[in-house]
């Protein structure tokens, strides 16, 4: 039975995302192969539950063979993505991961609670002065990238560039980020290798860099260039799915009235409007798996080397899981969405995320009384950023 649409095609996402089709695929096809140009297709698995699964068995569905983007990379560029802590399978991934836990757990994080708070202050205070604004840069962008620079010890001048880099890294697909030129996730290696090979030459600071560079990962130092990969994963997640939750956030708002009246009547419930932003509008639609064997998902065979991708999108969704999935309630309860992923790449910097969104609707809620939208919203033209690139807003105090 074919889908309505190609699902993989990024400008099928422009205008926005294609929900109606995964739901139908969701009850007819729920691992659903989708062709793709010039290379082989991918098993789409659209359902909770097998999301899930897919994310429990790392041995049977790598996040190192292939890769976790759908496109087969040239061997040099998996290499290096292969040296990142999300494409990286068990026991490799334990042990790159545990030495870096204890500097994201809740209370760690939790402690950071005051030095975000003044960073929303600044901001907001920035965006009232111009009023009128391109909220995901001028506004959102400004967060995430000043926490990533302070817990990394990256010196301020640099943030502007290693946003932008950032952006590359996972919006290449649209025209206004591409370059052909330049490789985003390798102009940010080269400037992580340089600034390792300066940081050596310090003293230690407390900061997630010493630390890093410092550390025995699998019995031994990471070198440069290992390090660089490394800073990739964590200053591009650091920095740009966080713009989009909290660009993304806004305008769900904007668009349901009646939730952001109930956010600004009781700001309590700002925590659980996070959440079910992370839902709603989850920041990344897909990871990809290889198969390393033989098997059968939902009744589907599925081969050795196959491309498989758990489409957060749709599992966010799933009728199953989710009482009236398109419904954006900001009380909902329970909310088991899989926007941090699930199982042993649950993501790092969760604890992060969440202080970063409540405090930032927090203050951006008490600082301006009104919030309006003053044109159309444009959204990333991607398959695997699910972002707004642009939302013109009027902010008054």
């Amino acid at each position: 039975m074919p889908t309505l649409l190609n699902i993989y095609d990024p400008d099928v996402y422009v205008d926005g995302v294609p929900h109606e089709a995964f739901a139908a695929l969701r009850r007819t096809q729920p691992v659903y192969f989708q062709d793709m140009p010039g290379e082989p297709g991918y098993w789409a698995v659209l359902k909770h539950a097998d999301v899930v699964h897919v994310a429990r068995e790392p041995n049977l569905f790598s996040a190192s063979e292939g890769g976790v983007v759908l496109e087969n990379l040239a061997p040099e560029q998996l290499e290096m993505m292969r040296h990142m802590l999300l494409a990286m399978d068990p026991p490799r991934h334990v042990d790159y991961r545990r030495p870096l836990a204890p500097s994201f757990k809740a209370r760690v994080i939790g402690g950071m609670d005051a030095t975000v708070r003044q960073i929303c202050r600044e901001i907001m205070a920035e965006a009232a002065e111009k009023r009128d604004v391109e909220f995901v840069h001028d506004v959102t962008s400004a967060l995430p990238s000043r926490v990533i620079g302070q817990l990394m010890g990256l010196p301020p001048e640099d943030l502007p560039l290693i946003h932008r880099l950032a952006e590359k890294n996972t919006s290449g697909q649209d025209a206004d980020y591409a370059d052909v030129e330049n490789n985003g996730s390798i102009e940010m290696a080269m400037y992580a290798i340089a600034f390792a090979a300066r940081r050596r030459a310090e003293p230690p600071r407390e900061d997630l860099t010493t630390l890093i560079l410092g550390t025995e990962f699998g019995g031994q130092l990471m070198s440069d260039i290992d390090f660089g990969s490394f800073f990739v994963q964590l200053v591009t997640a650091g920095n740009d799915t966080t713009k989009t939750m909290l660009s993304s956030g806004l305008l769900a708002l904007l668009q349901h009235p009646e939730q952001l009246a109930l956010l600004r009547d009781d700001p309590t419930h700002v925590a659980g409007a996070v959440e079910e932003i992370l839902r709603y509008a989850n920041p990344l639609h897909y990871f990809r798996r290889t198969a390393t064997a033989d098997t059968t998902l939902h009744d589907v065979e599925i081969a050795a080397g196959d491309k498989v991708a758990m489409i957060y999108t749709s599992a966010n969704r799933d009728e199953d899981v989710f009482d009236e999935p398109d419904r954006f309630d900001v009380r909902r309860d329970p909310n088991p969405h899989l926007s941090f992923g699930i199982a042993e790449h649950f993501c790092l910097g969760v604890h992060l995320a969440r202080l970063e969104g409540r405090v930032f609707f927090e203050e951006l809620l008490a600082t301006f009384p009104t919030i309006e939208l003053t044109g159309e919203p444009k959204r990333v033209r991607s398959n695997l950023n699910n972002a707004l690139k642009s939302l013109p807003i009027r902010l008054t105090r």
